[in-house]
């Protein structure tokens, strides 16, 4: 059943805040906590929940030179879909990923946050999670991950995450797990779900073979 608090794809808007985070990322389906204290970034929230409810997740990029925004191009549009304040003067939000977008331009502002203008139409296939893998698909996905985890000293339900559809598990998987942000960076790029699906594999096999050590973020 379709979550009826996320805006259909036609629905996206046309300017969209940016919140720039190294290794926070979030992809549609997944939630992503964050806590929020700087001045701008309490405006962003302000703003936005009085308008569409949506941010970008975007990771800088300050190594390329030739990148003006010092931002990578690609990034997650996510809802916000809890909001608490607390008596210390932050605000605690869950983000739920919405649907994918690359950056076409940035736009003056005035109250201190980031603000682009987003293109979505590379990225309509995120409003879709259903299930495109065969049975041994899943075998190696679940076998790959559970090497993974144990390799890592990292624990989960595994029980709980075979009820999702692959599509979404890889989704979930790209934003919780301590891979490196260039890792996390090369699936969000990753347009079709194929790739993304291989990518994630690929990452998880190499961090299995190198062991904790290999989990810099």
């Amino acid at each position: 059943m379709p979550n009826p608090f996320i805006p259909e794809y036609q629905q996206l808007p046309t300017t969209l805040p940016i919140f720039p985070l190294i290794s926070a990322v979030v992809m549609p389906g997944a939630q992503l906590p964050l806590n929020i204290f700087e001045p701008r970034y309490l405006n962003m929230v302000q703003d936005v929940l009085a308008s569409h409810h949506l941010i970008g997740m975007v990771q800088p990029d300050k190594d390329n030179p030739s990148n003006k925004h010092q931002l990578h191009t690609t990034g997650c549009a996510a809802r916000i879909s809890s909001y608490s304040e607390t008596a210390d003067g932050r605000i605690e939000i869950i983000l739920t990923g919405v649907c994918r977008f690359d950056i076409d331009s940035e736009l003056p502002t005035t109250r201190g946050y980031r603000l682009i203008t987003p293109n979505w139409d590379r990225f309509n296939s995120d409003y879709d999670f259903n299930n495109r893998t065969t049975m041994e698909d899943r075998k190696l996905f679940y076998s790959t991950l559970t090497r993974y985890l144990y390799t890592n000293q990292l624990q989960t339900d595994i029980n709980q995450l075979e009820k999702l559809t692959v599509p979404h598990l890889v989704n979930i998987l790209t934003t919780s797990l301590p891979l490196p942000h260039e890792d996390k960076q090369s699936i969000i790029d990753a347009v079709s779900f194929d790739d993304r699906y291989q990518l994630l594999i690929i990452k998880m096999e190499m961090a299995s073979s190198t062991g904790p050590s290999h989990l810099k973020h």
